[in-house]
């Protein structure tokens, strides 16, 4: 019928990542179905933890640049005023341009 199930030798850890946080399955077992070629994995473990995920975005070279050229300041600082701003380029210039 298309149906077979296995376990899925020597995982160390499972960990299921949402947006604000991070499950962690240390030492799983971990078994696999496979039905008509579409997978279903079965985690089960006793050592789990959950830590928060701290929020940070990709900050793209070319807002760096333009945030600097902007505002006479060094990459470094655009690159911290942006992440200051979370990506925000108006709010990233005002801060470097408020600033002594």
């Amino acid at each position: 019928m298309g149906l077979s199930m296995g376990q899925m030798p020597d995982v160390l850890e499972v960990i299921f990542r949402t947006g604000t946080k991070e499950i962690i399955i240390e030492n799983p077992e971990v078994a696999v179905l496979d039905l008509r070629g579409q997978k279903i994995f079965q985690v089960t473990g006793e050592r789990i933890r959950e830590q928060t995920v701290e929020k940070r975005i990709a900050i793209p070279e070319e807002d760096i640049r333009l945030v600097a050229d902007q505002t006479g300041k060094s990459m470094e600082e655009a690159k911290r005023a942006l992440e200051e701003t979370e990506g925000d380029l108006a709010k990233a210039i005002l801060l470097l341009q408020t600033e002594s």
